[in-house]
């Protein structure tokens, strides 16, 4: 009998079909999601991998055959999900494996106004109801319940979607710009023409084809590796700015004129100041801004020095959002570039933060790294993975290595974060595979190589 566990993260479902899961028992947890939020109607959308729409159907089924009315909105990105939640304010399911290779799916679940459903606050129990039934033959076995079913209707939020992300950033003065956009075969080439349509945008299209095999490069711009064709082309076409979005398009990395990657830190920073300077405007003084343990202290940095309250927390999108909610918080980012908006119901989308980006940089003369230059303060290694079976001793190894020494700190909010005067670093383990992951930030790159290498000596050795 398979084990959920192995399927169900902290904070959505993820897993390779049909060998982990696949339409029967994606039924199950359209059935499970009903039965667990007493949802009376839902929303349901799904990427372009080749498993989506199949898999999207048996949820949306399951959840219907509970008596829940089922709204498709078909290909959409999460962000478009999540705005359609918001708007329609209903739960909703999308199905995507974001940035994993073509033969993952998932599900990312919410409640209502696209509030977040993650291990505590609904997974846990969603995935315990649908393990409950499945047979020792590993077969699924639903169990009838007496209801009158849902109904399944159609509507299409890509407008809605692009109208409500225009009404919060203002573009409408911003000098012509050049920008070059890699979409990765993802939803980014879904989403990008219905927002950017009618913008002083001269785009740049990459990879527009939707296409869940990824024949070009994964979409995971995490990777340098995946951002070599967007850098290219920025130095080839004399680009202002380029936009790469990962495969469900709620994340968005950006290169400078120069084809050098901006750091999602800096965006967070740049954001932060923007959103900021919006709220006090509209009365609000010393807003909440949210940031994850692993971007750069320069966020706390800009966020105090414009007038703003920093908030650090773990990593994840169910944990920022359930700060965001508790604090009030304006706006989040993230190490990975996920970023968050309250006015877009907390939830995370990249394409608001890239028109962000887009309105600062045609709002002025200079360049996007002058622009970003004050935002990019400190040497930091990027997250770097290691392949360790025994994840709690090489942690420990580690603190007892940095944690004694004179002068530093250390807590475990989410892993092991040990910080000096002028440096820090963070390691933690993978939810999902056998890895430690490393994040280090210093003053400068010498003494940032040097605890890196130190640090990896002790994780590798």
């Amino acid at each position: 009998m398979r084990d959920l566990k192995q399927l169900v993260k902290a904070y959505d479902v993820r897993g390779v079909v049909p060998d982990q899961w696949d339409e029967n028992l994606s039924r199950a947890f359209g059935a499970a999601f009903v039965q667990v939020t007493g949802a009376t109607a839902i929303v349901v959308g799904h990427d372009m991998r080749p498993s989506s729409p199949s898999l999207s159907r048996a949820f949306a089924e399951g959840a219907a055959a509970r008596g829940a009315d089922v709204t498709e909105i078909g290909l959409c990105s999460t962000d478009q999900l999540y705005y359609a939640s918001g708007k329609l304010d209903l739960p909703g399911a999308m199905f995507t494996a974001s940035h994993n290779p073509a033969q993952y799916n998932g599900i990312k679940l919410c409640r209502k106004g696209a509030a977040p459903v993650g291990e505590n606050t609904g997974l846990a129990d969603i995935r315990e109801l649908v393990q409950s039934w499945i047979n020792e033959d590993d077969t699924v076995t639903v169990p009838a319940v007496d209801v009158k079913p849902g109904v399944l209707t159609q509507q299409d939020t890509l407008r809605g979607y692009a109208d409500h992300l225009l009404g919060l950033v203002d573009l409408s003065a911003i000098r012509p710009l050049k920008v070059a956009v890699d979409a990765g075969n993802g939803m980014g080439g879904h989403t990008v023409p219905t927002v950017f349509a009618g913008l002083p945008l001269d785009v740049v299209p990459m990879y527009f084809e939707l296409d869940g095999t990824f024949p070009n490069h994964e979409a995971n711009p995490l990777d340098p590796k995946n951002l070599v064709d967007l850098q290219a082309k920025v130095r080839e076409v004399g680009a202002d700015i380029g936009l790469a979005f990962d495969g469900d398009a709620d994340r968005c990395f950006v290169i400078d004129e120069r084809g050098e990657p901006v750091s999602p830190s800096a965006i967070t920073a740049l954001v932060a100041v923007r959103e900021l300077a919006r709220a006090r405007a509209n009365g609000e003084e010393n807003a909440t801004i949210i940031h994850n343990l692993i971007t750069s202290w320069t966020v706390p940095e800009v966020v105090a020095e414009h007038g703003g309250k920093a908030v650090r927390t773990r990593v994840g999108h169910s944990f920022i959002k359930q700060e965001m909610a508790e604090t009030d918080a304006i706006f989040g980012g993230e190490h990975s570039a996920h970023y968050y908006f309250r006015d877009f119901w907390r939830a995370d989308t990249g394409m608001l933060a890239a028109l962000h980006v887009l309105a600062a940089l045609g709002g002025q003369d200079g360049t996007l790294s002058a622009l970003t230059a004050e935002y990019d303060r400190y040497a930091a290694s990027g997250e770097i993975n290691s392949e360790v079976a025994d994840q709690a001793g090489k942690t420990a190894e580690v603190r007892a290595t940095y944690g004694s020494l004179e002068g530093v700190s250390v807590d475990e909010l989410d892993g092991l974060t040990i910080a000096g005067a002028d440096w820090w670093f963070n390691l933690r383990a993978s939810n999902t595979e056998p890895l430690l992951r490393l994040n280090v930030e210093a003053k400068d790159q010498a003494k940032m190589a040097e605890l890196r290498d130190a640090v990896l000596a002790i994780v590798r050795g």
